[in-house]
């Protein structure tokens, strides 16, 4: 009997998977065979990774490899709790020392997830008698932190410093502000005003956080992100990397000031409550981190191949955005957006469809990476293919 009520009262989840499928919301997860390199086996197939984060290659770099699997004969394969309980290993104060010191930053602090660095940081630093000010295009990480902050939430109009500037004129009297956005903007692939941003910042005292899970790596002279970009790192309060995307690992960090990190170990739960991050996976960040400022040309070859596939694209008459590395292909309808998506795997290429609400309603596209290890060849072969299926499905 107690079976036959828990089945009952778990038929909610057929009709809410039934309303997700009508609006062509449903998504599955897709098998990648062996390693992320720029060509990935699905089903036995080689196809042309366009969707990856691994932007300069680093997740299959062999000094990665070697340093990962050292690390696990000499330190084991988990730091086994906690840093607060005996989870803080030499590893971890080693690479904390690197990316501060990378980052031009006096301290740095280590989490499991750019996602959990978020939540931790933004909901243990603001309360209910601050406001935060959120561009309304952030990432889902910084807005469901901003919620569990208790904090009152104004969110701005995508990159409006105008309209960021009256709600700052309008909460003087709150206890604490901030201001927080992304430095590259993972849908839209375009960059946050932050130089304008920071003054505002200074004018209305307030601290700025920045998201650079995707521009740390890639953007600015040495690879420390949007604000190297601008010129501007050393005036943002708290900058968010991680070691998932272009380091080519998993992971994430926060970097500001002494005081800031001694704060979090204190106060941020998201760091305290949970495991912390294995040997092999430190390891191989401290490695990806002095290929990264050693070679260069990787971050150069990426740039060239993004030229290059931004420019094909545009001349085959796709809608295409972006400022950075990644290229939003706008649709505009999530079914017409996946259609695409499945036509152009079928052709050889994978560009993974993204719809709300990840993206606003309308706005469906496919977002394009290329990776610095893309040959010319891969790339012109995936141009055709977009060809192929933007004629046939009258996109283009």
């Amino acid at each position: 009997m107690v079976k036959i009520m828990v089945l009952l009262q778990m038929e909610f989840l057929s009709a809410e998977l039934d309303e997700i499928k009508k609006v062509h919301l449903y998504r599955q997860l897709r098998l990648i065979e062996g390693e992320q390199q720029p060509t990935v086996a699905i089903n036995g197939r080689k196809v042309i990774n366009l969707c990856s984060n691994n932007y300069l290659g680093l997740a299959s770099y062999p000094q990665l490899k070697k340093s990962a699997k050292e690390a696990i004969d000499s330190y084991g394969c988990s730091a086994s709790a906690s840093r607060l309980i005996c989870g803080n290993m030499e590893l971890h104060e080693r690479l904390e020392e690197r990316i501060a010191q990378f980052e031009k930053r006096e301290a740095a602090l280590l989490f499991s997830t750019g996602y959990m660095a978020n939540l931790g940081v933004i909901s243990a630093l603001m309360a209910k008698e601050d406001v935060i000010f959120s561009d309304e295009l952030n990432h889902a990480s910084i807005i469901d932190a901003c919620h569990l902050s208790r904090a009152e939430i104004r969110a701005f109009p995508h990159k409006d410093v105008n309209a960021l500037e009256r709600l700052l004129s309008q909460s003087r009297r709150s206890r604490r502000r901030l201001i927080v956005t992304e430095g590259l903007f993972s849908m839209e692939g375009d960059l946050a005003p932050l130089p304008q941003i920071v003054e505002l910042a200074t004018r209305y005292s307030s601290l700025v956080m920045v998201d650079e899970a995707h521009a740390t790596g890639v953007l600015g002279h040495d690879g420390r992100g949007t604000g190297e970009h601008f010129g501007i790192s050393g005036k943002i309060d708290i900058i968010m990397g991680t070691l998932g995307k272009t380091l080519g690992g998993f992971g994430a960090y926060i970097v500001g000031s002494k005081q800031l990190r001694d704060f979090l170990i204190n106060r941020c739960r998201s760091f305290i409550f949970t495991t912390a991050l294995p040997p092999s996976v430190l390891a191989s960040a401290l490695a990806a981190l002095e290929i990264i400022q050693e070679s260069p040309r990787l971050r150069e070859e990426l740039w060239q191949n993004v030229y290059f596939l931004k420019q094909g694209l545009k001349e085959l008459g796709f809608a295409v955005r972006g400022e950075a590395h990644i290229i939003p292909l706008i649709i505009g309808e999530a079914e017409l957006t996946m259609e695409m998506s499945e036509h152009l795997l079928a052709e050889g290429v994978l560009v993974q469809g993204i719809r709300p609400p990840a993206v606003p309603p309308g706005e469906s596209r496919l977002r394009i990476t290329p990776i610095a290890t893309h040959t010319t060849g891969d790339l012109e072969r995936a141009l055709a293919a977009f060809e192929k299926v933007g004629r046939e499905l009258e996109v283009i």
